[in-house]
């Protein structure tokens, strides 16, 4: 009969792990084998997968239980290409933090050189601060699967060919090209995240623009630098909060808020200092959606379970219905246009992985063995009705700071 997979031994042999390694993920539950052959416990192509991630996650440092946590909240909505990408984004900041632990190193050898040998406290303090602001990596991963669950979604089900973040960018250069703002046109992307607008548009922006990405995470602009790769060299990074930017008066011609205002805790302030930024004729892009998006999705939730939540109250604070209301004291003129799409899901997977990615309680609930039913329940209403569709409620204003009316 032939084999449906590899023994223990096979897979150490050719991964050059040990049996032992590979028996002790079998008997704590991290890595069981899939198939049973008479006594033989083997290992399917699938469980090659899982291991592969394991040995990563080990490598970047995570404990036993966060990569058994991170099995349990992927489970398997996340495909190949997807984690290796992750995977891939989390080993080169890893490098890049390690690069600065390096860095400290030898400066402090070089001071020591100068010093003949006698030793500086002070770097060496400064050596452990550097070696322990590592990042939280069990977080960071976690992070980055919820945008990225988000974003696989609505790549694979939307129904305008153009993406958000291609037609979005197609207005902003389009004001950007305007003869009242002369070259070189100085831009500020203020909460710029992982940079998922000027990646996907590396290939469309003018050579003369000059482009300062801004968050005030630390850790969201590393994914920025990363995510860009080479075409990081093109941009500034600077981590600012909108609340206190550290930026000139009039020192951009346009500032771009992609879908993050609703966030900001004192958004008159935050409206002060983008208006203080922005030089007299310049125009402020601010993204937001409306109480209506996704709203089937919240509905369906409920339907399994009132007490379940999916979407984030947070949307209430800046929206496509109060937005130009709450900013017209700094920016009088605005104009809201909608982006037309929709998402007709035909897949269970996907859709439960963005349901499960916001931080509502739907996240921190349907996990593990709970998760179970609820799959259950999404696959039979998609049975029913051959897909889903779900409400996107999408747009941005287009803040004109004239002259004479600013503040």
């Amino acid at each position: 009969m032939k084999q449906k997979g590899f023994t223990t031994g096979q897979i150490a042999e050719r991964t050059g792990m040990t049996v032992r390694a590979l028996r002790y993920y079998d008997r704590i539950g991290l890595l069981k084998p899939s198939h049973h052959q008479g006594d033989t416990r083997l290992y399917s192509e699938s469980d090659i997968v899982k291991l592969q991630k394991l040995s990563v996650l080990k490598f970047i440092g995570f404990s036993l239980e966060e990569m058994r946590a991170i099995l349990e909240s992927e489970g398997t909505n996340t495909d190949l290409r997807s984690s290796l990408f992750l995977q891939k984004q989390l080993i080169r900041q890893k490098i890049r933090h390690m690069d600065s632990v390096v860095q400290a190193i030898e400066a402090s050898i070089e001071s020591m050189d100068r010093q003949v040998h006698e030793p500086n406290w002070e770097e060496m303090t400064g050596i452990i601060h550097t070696v322990r602001t590592d990042r939280d990596w069990s977080e960071q991963y976690h992070n980055a699967l919820r945008l990225q669950s988000r974003i696989h979604l609505y790549d694979r089900f939307s129904t305008n060919p153009m993406g958000w973040h291609r037609w979005f960018f197609e207005h902003v250069l389009r004001q950007a090209s305007q003869p009242s703002l002369p070259a070189p046109i100085k831009l500020l992307d203020i909460g710029c995240g992982d940079a998922a607008l000027w990646l996907r548009n590396i290939d469309r922006i003018p050579p003369h623009w000059e482009i300062t990405l801004a968050d005030a995470s630390a850790g969201m602009l590393e994914d920025a630098r990363t995510a860009l790769c080479k075409s990081a060299a093109r941009f500034v990074f600077r981590q600012a909060d909108v609340q206190a930017l550290p930026f000139m008066d009039g020192e951009f011609q346009i500032i771009i808020a992609n879908h993050m205002l609703y966030h900001v805790e004192d958004l008159p302030l935050g409206s002060a200092e983008m208006n203080r930024v922005l030089c007299g004729n310049g125009t402020l892009f601010a993204s937001t959606m409306s109480n209506r998006h996704l709203k089937e999705m919240e509905e369906l939730t409920r339907e399994f379970d009132p007490s379940l939540r999916v979407l984030d109250d947070t949307l209430e604070r800046f929206n496509l219905y109060n937005g130009a209301e709450l900013l017209r004291p700094w920016f009088p003129y605005a104009e809201l246009i909608q982006y037309q799409d929709s998402l007709v899901v035909t897949e269970a997977g996907p859709l439960i992985s963005y349901m499960t990615s916001t931080p509502m309680n739907a996240g921190k609930r349907l996990t593990g063995k709970a998760l179970e039913p609820f799959t259950a329940f999404v696959e039979l209403r998609m049975a029913e009705k051959g897909s889903l569709t779900f409400t996107k409620d999408m747009g941005f204003f287009c803040y004109e700071k004239k002259g004479a009316n600013a503040i």
